[in-house]
């Protein structure tokens, strides 16, 4: 089988090849190698490559920036998805799509099922909305929720810098939902993707958190391994106290029973996932 990721360059385009299947012949795209918002360029790359899988790990992903850019937050993440789901559909090729949390409202109790109402609180989550219908029905779209990993700029490379910078840290502790490494997404990604499972599914890391509980966590996590030589305090804040452009959900856990079951197994908990990522941040340096 041939896949094709784009985005090659992100943090989950990096953790799709890091551990992709060895019967897979891999074709990796930068956002600098193919724009999927361009559609003679989407076209071009399917002629070149003729992928039998691909997965679109291609977004624009700056929530707050998307505010202020809905233009190009919308040619990412919707315009560029149609072109990909035209393309794979007209030589039948399997696309893979990743969306968000952030399509839903965060008004909820209870984790949402990927059948749950939607209802973005802002134009990043408007935009993967979009994305997801423009990957139409043969498409598998799977929703995540607060990706990090040893790469990029994230949560957990944010607040391992700030907490070297700084004696005190104040971070939101009324938004919950689920940290999800990319190597754990990247490992169900494979798996699912391989199968003939088309429709919305929903992946994340096991448990839940706060941004604060988060923060805490990387600390207490970062000190056992020597990753951070002092420890600093830390403030819960509400998200009133720290305003940003973007509104986001206060609630986003989603509902995993059915990806579960299909996967044969529950996936690590975020906990266990942090560590991981921990360990490759200090061996890598």
């Amino acid at each position: 089988m041939k896949a094709l990721i784009t985005g090659a360059n992100g943090q989950l385009g990096r953790a799709l090849a890091a551990c992709a299947p060895n019967q897979i012949e891999l074709v990796g795209l930068t956002s600098a190698m193919l724009d999927i918002a361009d559609e003679a360029a989407v076209e071009a790359a399917f002629i070149a490559h003729a992928p039998d899988l691909v997965i679109n790990a291609a977004a624009y992903t700056k929530v707050d920036a998307a505010e202020a850019m809905s233009e190009h937050a919308d040619r990412v993440n919707h315009i560029g998805v149609a072109h990909l789901a035209r393309a794979a559909q007209h030589r039948a090729a399997r696309l893979v799509h990743l969306s968000t949390d952030f399509v839903f409202d965060g008004m909820a109790s209870q984790p949402y099922r990927p059948d749950a109402p939607t209802a973005p609180r802002n134009v990043y989550g408007a935009t993967k909305l979009a994305g997801e219908a423009a990957a139409g029905g043969d498409a598998l779209i799977i929703r995540t929720s607060w990706l990090y990993s040893a790469y990029g700029n994230n949560f957990v490379a944010t607040m391992l810098r700030l907490m070297r910078e700084r004696p005190v840290l104040r971070v939101v502790d009324d938004q919950i939902g689920s940290p999800t490494s990319a190597a754990s997404l990247a490992s169900a990604i494979w798996q699912l993707g391989q199968t003939d499972t088309v429709g919305i599914m929903h992946y994340s890391d096991s448990g839940v958190a706060s941004w604060y509980d988060f923060a805490v966590a990387i600390m207490e996590e970062a000190l056992a391994i020597g990753l951070l030589d002092r420890a600093v305090e830390i403030v819960p804040i509400p998200s009133s106290a720290y305003p940003t452009p973007a509104r986001r959900p206060n609630f986003s856990v989603l509902d995993k029973s059915d990806t579960i079951e299909a996967l044969g197994h529950a996936p690590p908990h975020w906990r266990a996932s942090l560590r991981d990522v921990l360990e490759a941040i200090k061996t890598d340096g």
